[in-house]
């Protein structure tokens, strides 16, 4: 896919992920937009946990998924939107440590669907333990004014 004009993504992604109320909820930062590829980071907080204290494998899915779509933001013009509509999460390690990386990159890039690939990452002293991955599909909205941004 050729975008000839994909304006300033990286602030229409701050602007729309600062509207997201989820990552907001779950104290969730943007911290890195680069064409392709979006990171997001989370601290760990006991609230985000399941029963048995590692972080709820829903809470490393929402924030995955975020990522691998705002990566995908990247290589749509700015009169789009986008929509998951599909993913797959393999959760590879118990999430236990201090930070959590979620990092999406573009797979392959579409006029109407883009796939993206995301990983999640443990962090705490040492070297960051991959805890999860994802695939994710999502669909470019065009011409729907309920769905913008």
């Amino acid at each position: 896919m050729k975008i000839t004009d994909p304006g300033d993504f990286h602030e229409r992604i701050r602007r729309s992920f600062r509207n997201q109320n989820a990552m907001g909820m779950l104290g969730a930062e943007l911290t890195r937009i680069q064409q392709g590829m979006v990171e997001i980071e989370l601290p760990f907080d006991p609230k985000l946990t399941q029963q048995h204290g590692f972080l709820h494998g829903g809470v490393i899915s929402a924030p995955l998924e975020t990522a691998c779509t705002y990566a995908a933001y990247t290589a749509i013009a700015p009169d789009v939107s986008l929509l998951t509509i599909e993913f797959k999460v393999n959760l590879l390690s118990p999430g236990r440590g201090e930070r959590f990386l979620f990092r999406g990159e573009v797979t392959k890039p579409g006029s109407t669907i883009i796939v993206a690939d995301g990983r999640a990452y443990a962090i705490s002293d040492g070297p960051a333990k991959l805890i999860a991955s994802m695939t994710a599909s999502m669909m470019v909205i065009r011409d729907r004014l309920d769905v913008v941004e």
